[in-house]
């Protein structure tokens, strides 16, 4: 038996963690997480944290839900893994079936990984190559948008713009076209919102009409972009990029990794604006939080390009060792499942209604510059000077801050630089709800107005 001190030794001497700084790390004392139920964590001294971003989006039905522990005893019973190189299994058939009946029309075609980082590089891979088979091979560039996050590989880094993640890698990537994405608080156009009348889109359209013809896809975070800050784009956005990328021939990439199962209310924010991608990527929630998976789903013709002829058959050369993998997929079809009968997205409409309700209280806090929500996700920018928009130095830490202080008060959520982040799981209650978001505006009060 292990105590939490040493533990803490052992995971200081071995372990490396993700965008973590590890020498503040290695000068604190981590929290050990050992047991979790429903939307509580639970470390090794027996203390309870709400799991205030599911665990890092992925959680959708709390921790330890009775259907899809199920489904994972009982495909163990059977094969845990068996490769879908030259082979098939039963539950990646079913749960390719059942998510092109939920996706948005149009898309035919499910090719698995296991993260939304390859979710991406699949594709961006795909866009590439079908207009090589189209015969257009100068169409081989990227759009994509201002504060975008795509992931941690070469392609999807290439295709984002956060600098903090990727300006030391830039001489590994390849170069992409960029468009304004609408932060509306910061208007990278300059203009204010609803006055401007979208005038992001114009900025859109110029890229597309002077490079259309060397640009294979447009990749978009729909109607919120995560890691940029939990930006919510205005109302019709999302349908004029469809309607420009059509207009331009060139494809459209929706990146709904953190936005798909129900996180902004329904099952697929592309769902909000009515709009069908050509290529969509899906992961975190996909499994309920259980086992690492990803899909990008495409169209017949993408996936026709590839098949090459009777004659001269061609492949798609890419591929994971843990590429539809049974469990996961099992626990993922159990994840629709609990979504179908519970009737999910019907569910959380009360708990959408009170999280946005609460959220707007938040704006009276002197330091809190915008808050931004759709469905379950938020935003909640803190800044120096409310009437400015001035931030707070970087060197300050206060996103950070503020979620160590609400740490303390039992809730565990994480910043992206200054912007709290809030993502509770669907199967949040109201008052568990209330109190997660009173521990973070607490943490929020005393943490600003005592700098």
């Amino acid at each position: 038996m292990y105590t939490t001190e040493r533990l803490r030794e052992l995971d200081k001497l071995y372990v490396w963690h993700p965008f973590t700084r590890m020498r503040e790390w290695l000068e604190g004392e981590p929290l050990i997480i050992e047991r979790a139920q429903g939307v509580y964590l639970i470390d090794t001294e027996g203390r309870r944290y709400i799991d205030g971003v599911s665990s890092l989006w992925v959680t959708v039905h709390g921790h330890r839900k009775r259907e899809l522990d199920r489904a994972i005893r009982e495909q163990l019973k059977k094969v845990a893994h068996s490769t879908l190189l030259g082979l098939s299994n039963v539950p990646s058939i079913l749960l390719a079936e059942r998510l092109v009946r939920i996706a948005p029309k149009g898309l035919t075609k499910v090719f698995y990984s296991d993260n939304g980082s390859t979710a991406v590089e699949i594709a961006l891979k795909l866009a590439f190559y079908y207009w090589q088979k189209r015969g257009r091979p100068e169409k081989k560039r990227f759009l994509s948008f201002s504060g975008a996050y795509h992931g941690d590989t070469i392609g999807s880094m290439s295709v984002g713009e956060i600098d903090l993640f990727v300006e030391r890698y830039r001489p590994l990537l390849f170069p992409s076209y960029r468009a304004p994405y609408p932060y509306c608080y910061r208007c990278p156009v300059g203009r204010t919102y609803p006055e401007c009348s979208l005038k992001c889109v114009e900025r859109l359209e110029a890229v597309l009409k002077r490079a259309h013809r060397r640009i294979s896809a447009c990749i978009i975070e729909p109607v919120v972009q995560g890691a940029g800050g939990m930006v919510v784009a205005p109302q019709g956005f999302l349908r004029e990029v469809r309607r420009l990328t059509k207009k331009y021939n060139v494809l459209l990439i929706a990146d709904e990794v953190a936005t798909g199962f129900g996180r902004t209310g329904r099952m697929f924010a592309c769902q909000w604006e009515d709009v069908s991608p050509d290529i969509l990527c899906l992961a975190k929630g996909i499994t309920g939080g259980y086992l690492p998976l990803a899909v990008t789903l495409t169209t017949e013709p993408i996936f026709r390009a590839h098949l090459g002829t009777r004659k001269n058959p061609d492949a798609f050369y890419h591929g994971h060792t843990y590429t539809g993998n049974p469990l996961a997929c099992s626990v993922a079809l159990a994840n629709l499942e609990v979504f179908e009968k519970e009737r999910v997205l019907d569910r959380i409409q009360p708990v959408v209604e009170l999280f946005s309700s609460i959220l707007e209280g938040f704006r009276e806090l002197r330091h809190v510059g915008d808050v931004r929500y759709r469905g379950l996700m938020a935003g909640i920018e803190l800044v120096e000077d409310r009437q400015t928009k001035k931030p707070y130095r970087a060197d300050l830490r206060m996103g950070w801050r503020v979620c160590m202080n609400a740490r303390k008060r039992g809730v565990v959520v994480r910043p992206l630089g200054d912007t709290i982040v809030v993502m509770p799981p669907l199967s949040i209650k109201k008052r568990e709800l209330k109190r997660l978001l009173s521990a973070i505006y607490e943490s929020i009060r005393e943490v600003t107005e005592g700098a």
